[in-house]
């Protein structure tokens, strides 16, 4: 199994990895903090702390494959008891979970984030990657030299974009009256959906619209902008006024939508923000 049953295509997360999923909650908003801290951004560090927890189930199934007790192991994860969240690990943690996807091979990227994030015993990673304790320690080595020189993220300015803001009011307008019909007219044909913690893939496949209609919070979307970057902005009814609860990304391509990415079941990601703004007509 690789990465891409999950990204690419296979829809809602299927039961083990969202029981998964429930075993680090309590890691969820410090490991977004590091992340964001190191990319510049509360969205693209919460991207990779996807990216991150996806290589990490995804090499225990294998591992549990190969050793063909998978039945057993998934019948003891989803128990509420059987495993209890650990501290994450400080040492270059923030480094490491900014660059495991892009700049190491998969072995080293593998080994750091086993044992930086996940605190495995060096034993562990062996089995899971198929490697000696040796072995293991020299990918460390490797991994964590490689990330200590890489240089730091440079945040560009950003430029006004006036398709995206003509099709982020749109969508915003039509989403809130519930026009999904118009709605789907601003959406390309193969556009792709991304909501975290719950499913990966064709928009036409998801029940996405469906999902709003039915949320149990009042909720209304507005233009905003969170960190500067130009979002729909997912607001909540307080007792006195609409705050902000989280956000989602839209990428436009010859004014359409063309990707949608929701952190709806990630309201850490706003609180995260150093700025959160709400346009005026929204």
């Amino acid at each position: 199994m690789n990465n891409a049953e999950y990204t690419d295509g296979s829809g809602p997360f299927e039961a083990r990895y969202l029981a998964f999923l429930e075993t680090v909650t309590n890691l969820r908003p410090s490991l977004h903090r590091y992340c964001s801290r190191m990319t510049g951004s509360v969205l693209d560090g919460e991207d990779v702390v996807q990216d991150a927890l996806f290589e990490a189930h995804n090499r225990c199934i294998d591992f549990l494959r190969r050793r063909g007790v998978r039945v057993e192991a998934e019948t003891a994860a989803l128990s509420p008891d059987s495993v209890e969240p650990a501290e994450p690990a400080v040492l270059g943690l923030g480094r490491a979970i900014e660059h495991l996807v892009t700049s190491l091979p998969p072995k080293e990227r593998a080994c750091v984030l086993l044992k930086d994030v996940f605190d495995y015993t060096l034993e562990e990673i062996a089995e899971l990657v198929e490697s000696t304790v040796g072995g293991v320690k020299a990918a460390l080595n490797r991994g964590r030299s490689k990330l200590a020189a890489s240089p730091s993220p440079v945040k560009l300015p950003r430029t006004a974009n006036p398709e995206l803001t003509q099709v982020l009011q749109l969508y915003v307008e039509r989403f809130n009256r519930r026009d999904w019909n118009g709605l789907r007219e601003l959406i390309a044909a193969d556009a792709r959906l991304r909501v975290a913690d719950a499913f990966a893939g064709k928009l036409v496949d998801s029940p996405y619209f469906g999902n709003y209609e039915r949320f149990p919070m009042p909720w209304k979307l507005a233009v905003g902008e969170v960190d500067g970057e130009p979002v729909v902005i997912i607001l909540q009814r307080g007792p006195d006024t609409w705050t902000p609860y989280s956000t989602v990304r839209l990428h436009v391509t010859e004014n359409h939508i063309d990707r949608i990415v929701d952190y709806v079941h990630c309201p850490w990601v706003i609180l995260a923000a150093a700025s959160v703004s709400v346009a005026a007509r929204s």
